[in-house]
């Protein structure tokens, strides 16, 4: 062990969560992108109640959960109760976040 280089401890991920707990009830918007298309304006210009828009993604892939533009988790799309959840299937390594 270098000595030079301090140690982390239980304690000091303690220290450091019991600091950020002021921080913990912040809001957050979460968005879930479904999927994406590009359409040009001169058919959204047409559409009415009831047009489809065929996006990018086939139905049972799995939808990324992002906060702000980070990308932080992945799951899959359920319904709830007649609400739309979406059930997290893998949290992101924090290298995969900075896209």
């Amino acid at each position: 062990m270098n000595d030079l280089v301090p140690q982390k401890t239980d304690s000091d991920a303690e220290n450091l969560v019991e600091r950020l707990r002021f921080v913990m009830d912040v809001p957050q918007t979460l968005e879930v992108e479904i999927g994406r298309a590009q359409v040009p304006l001169r058919e959204v210009m047409s559409w009415k109640t009831g047009s489809l828009v065929d996006l990018e993604k086939v139905a049972g892939e799995p939808v990324e959960v992002l906060a702000g533009d980070r990308l932080i988790a992945r799951g899959e799309v359920v319904v709830v109760n007649d609400h739309f959840g979406v059930r997290i299937t893998e949290i992101t390594h924090p290298d995969e976040r900075k896209r």
